[in-house]
C-alpha cells in the first residue's frame, strides 16, 4: 500500500471543507484551482468561489487555512483567492454535478 503523499493528505482535507451553501466540498465544486507545496512545509493553497460576493468567503478561507495547518508537515499554509478564471459549473466533478441535480 502506497503511504499518502502531502499533498494527497492536503487533497483529502480539503474535501472535508464545505461551503455552507451548497451540500458539496470545495474540492469536487471546482473551486480549488492550485495546491502549491514548498520548503519546510509552507502550502500556498489557490481557491475561488463560486460567487466574488459570497457572504462566507472569510469562513471558507480561515477553515481551510486552519485545516491544512493542522496536517503534519505543514508549517503554514496561505489561502490565495482568486477569480480568474471565474469559476463555472464545468469544473465541478461528475459526483459534484451529480449530487448537485445537475446531471
Amino acid at each position: 500500500m502506497n503511504t499518502p503523499t502531502l499533498r494527497d493528505k492536503i487533497e483529502e482535507t480539503l474535501h472535508t471543507v464545505h461551503d455552507p451553501e451548497i451540500p458539496v466540498n470545495i474540492f469536487d465544486l471546482g473551486l480549488v484551482y492550485d495546491i502549491k507545496i514548498g520548503d519546510k512545509g509552507h502550502v500556498q493553497v489557490v481557491m475561488t468561489l463560486t460567487a466574488p460576493a459570497c457572504p462566507v468567503a472569510g469562513e471558507i478561507i480561515f477553515e481551510v487555512q486552519q485545516k491544512v495547518e493542522a496536517i503534519a508537515g505543514v508549517t503554514d499554509c496561505h489561502v490565495q483567492l482568486t477569480f480568474d478564471p471565474p469559476w463555472t459549473k464545468d469544473m465541478m466533478t461528475e459526483e459534484a454535478k451529480l449530487e448537485l441535480g445537475f446531471l
